[in-house]
This record gives C-alpha cells, sequence and structure tokens, in this order.
C-alpha cells in the first residue's frame, strides 16, 4: 500500500511517516512545501528507505498536485499539511486561510480528479484521511465535560477557524460527490522533532538558557497531552480500519494546566541536568521554576480542551501507550540529546520568541 503524505517534513507528519517506515510495510510519498516548520532532518533515519519518496510541493498548487497524483499512484491520502500555530494565526491569519482551507480544497479536487480515474477495486480502497485539531471545538469550561465527536463546532483562533472550515470541506466532498472520507481530531501533541516555537520544547530549550519561561494568564488553561507517537499509531490504524464518513476522536487521556507542564518540566530538568548553571545543584536556589514568568494572556485564549476517545478505542482497539509522566520525561531527554537537530533550527531566523501575545 502507497500512502500520500501531506506535510510529512512537519512534527506530526514526519512522526507518521517515520512509524510507518519502521512498523509497517506500507510505502510513504512525502509532499511538503518545506514551510519554517517543515525540517527533512526528522526523517534521516528512514530517509535510506526505498518505501520513501519526496515531493517538495506545495499543496496550493494545483498542477504540481495533479503531477504527483499521477506520477506516484498512492492508494489513499493522509491529509496532515497545516499551519498550525495559534499565536502566529493571531498576527498573521491570512496564510491560514490559504493553506489550511484554499490548500485543503485543492487537495481534495486533486485527489478526487485522481479517485475518479480509478479502476473499481482500488477506488473502493482508496481514502482521504484528514488530520484535524480539537481547538475546532472551541473550549470546556466544565472540568467534567469532554469532546465528542458530536461537539459542536465553536472555534476561537483565527487558526482553529481555518482547521474548523476544511473539516466542513472534507465533509462535503463526501456527502456531495461520495468522495470516501475519514476525519480525526487530536488534542495536543507533543515529544521529538517539535518546533520549539510550542510549549514544551519552548520551556525546555529556553530553560537550558536560563531564558523566562512565559506562561499566559495565570497558567491555568488545561489541555490534554498525546504523545505523538502515540497519535502516530493511532493516525494509521484510523487510516488501515476505519470507516469511511466516520469522525475519530484521538486523545492522551492527559488532562493538565499549563503551568502544570512548566514545573514538570522544571523538575525533569532538575534532575536531568543538574550541572546546568540554573538549576538549584548548581546554586541556584530557585532554580529552573525561578525562570517563570507570567504575561498578558493571548486573545480569546481558550479555557480547557479535553477529548473523549473511546469511540476509536472501542471501534479499533487504540488506546495510547504513553502517560504523560512517561511521554515528557522521553520528551525532555530527546532535547537533552538531540542538540544538533534543535540548535541547526534555532540557528535561523526563528530565535525562541513566541510569537502573537499581542492583541
Amino acid at each position: 500500500m502507497k500512502i500520500l503524505v501531506t506535510g510529512g517534513a512537519g512534527f506530526i507528519g514526519s512522526a507518521v511517516i517515520r512509524h510507518i517506515l519502521k512498523d509497517t510495510s506500507s510505502s510513504v510519498v512525502n509532499v511538503d512545501k518545506l514551510t519554517y516548520a517543515g525540517n527533512l532532518s526528522s526523517l534521516d533515519e528512514v530517509l535510506p528507505s526505498e518505501r520513501y519518496s519526496f515531493c517538495q510541493v506545495d499543496i496550493c498548487d494545483p498542477q504540481a498536485l495533479t503531477s504527483v497524483f499521477e506520477d506516484h499512484q498512492p492508494d489513499g491520502v493522509m491529509h496532515l499539511a497545516a499551519e498550525s500555530h495559534v499565536d502566529r494565526s493571531i498576527d498573521g491569519p491570512g496564510a491560514f486561510i490559504q493553506t489550511n482551507i484554499v490548500g485543503t480544497y485543492t487537495l481534495l479536487e486533486a485527489a478526487r480528479a485522481y479517485w475518479q480515474g480509478l479502476d473499481a477495486s482500488k477506488k473502493e480502497a482508496f481514502c482521504f484521511h484528514h488530520i484535524s485539531t480539537d481547538e475546532v471545538y472551541g473550549d470546556l469550561a466544565d472540568t467534567g465535560a469532554l469532546f465528542t465527536e458530536q461537539t459542536p463546532y465553536d472555534p476561537s483562533s483565527p487558526y482553529s477557524a481555518s482547521k474548523a472550515g476544511s473539516d466542513h470541506l472534507v465533509r462535503a466532498w463526501e456527502r456531495t460527490y461520495g468522495f470516501p472520507v475519514r476525519v480525526t481530531n487530536c488534542s495536543n501533541n507533543y515529544g521529538p522533532y517539535h518546533f520549539p516555537e510550542k510549549l514544551i520544547p519552548h520551556v525546555v530549550l529556553n530553560a537550558l538558557q536560563g531564558r523566562p519561561l512565559p506562561i499566559y494568564g495565570d497558567g491555568s488553561q488545561i489541555r490534554d497531552w498525546l504523545y505523538v507517537t502515540d497519535h502516530a499509531k493511532a493516525l494509521y490504524k484510523v487510516f488501515v480500519e476505519g470507516v469511511n464518513g466516520e469522525t475519530y476522536n484521538i486523545g492522551g487521556h492527559n488532562e493538565k494546566t499549563n503551568l502544570e507542564v512548566v514545573k514538570c518540566i522544571c523538575a525533569i530538568l532538575e534532575d536531568l541536568a543538574a550541572d546546568n548553571p540554573h538549576s538549584v545543584a548548581s546554586g541556584n536556589a530557585s532554580g529552573f521554576e525561578g525562570l517563570i514568568e507570567y504575561v498578558a494572556d493571548r486573545p480569546g485564549h481558550d479555557i480547557r480542551y479535553a477529548i473523549d476517545a473511546s469511540k476509536i478505542q472501542h471501534d479499533l482497539g487504540w488506546v495510547p501507550e504513553e502517560s504523560f509522566e512517561t511521554g515528557i520525561r522521553k520528551t525532555v531527554e530527546w532535547y537533552l540529546n538531540n542538540q544538533g537537530w534543535w540548535q541547526a533550527v534555532i540557528d535561523g531566523s526563528y530565535k525562541l520568541d513566541r510569537i502573537g501575545g499581542e492583541a
């Protein structure tokens, strides 16, 4: 089976490709524009595989997409290409509309044209798997409530609104054209190869350099954290075993406030980076936690996300393997042991400054 993966040089996309090529017999065609967050070095370990090929293509380019489908003849699509950082969407929403909405439309049309030309058996087996986010649902104030597949959409940011729009397009293509689609909505991912603008790697790398650890508001916002390898396995399972027309929510069953996450990272660094000059062991009385700095909350900041993942567990037998405690320690260890990867990232235009905090 050959799968066309869009956004395969990104954080989640690269995890999906590593899983497919290491743990399955499927082949991958990686389609990625290589924006600032796309990093082919995240795929170094699988690049020698004969089952892997790469096409540097913008999903907003219909001619290029048509050529990819004609040249590679995939058996389905896993669509992960997206602008994904909420802060950036506040400062510059246009790129999110273009990639997440226009790009998804362009990809849908290219995939549909290709699908219509397949023979009956291949057409029956084809699947367009659209990967989305729990942020399309808005937020949850009730500590007991969870997002289900039936939760109404109520996006709060330009990012989540653009992803909600792409979700609606995908479902409309199924209803209008009979195009075979599946949709997944996931909670916050974390793990190795995460671009440093996101909370967890941002905190790890800033702490190591003794820079402030910014927390929006009072840090009470709650997120459900999902280890990226668990997510990759869930996505492949949905692609292979899921039902067309269905939506599957994927969550880690790990609700934590942002402040809890940051303090947990600080505690792990006190253990694993005790020789760092900013640690308690090195004579800094306040340790890494002393670097925490509360900053003005970002506009429209959702209070709480939490996923009910019972459907994917019941229907497909998927459950996350990592708890937050095991996953976050693995993540911090990875950043400590892979300075070459993240140093190459921050030596470029990104300087560990989070973007979009101002109203």
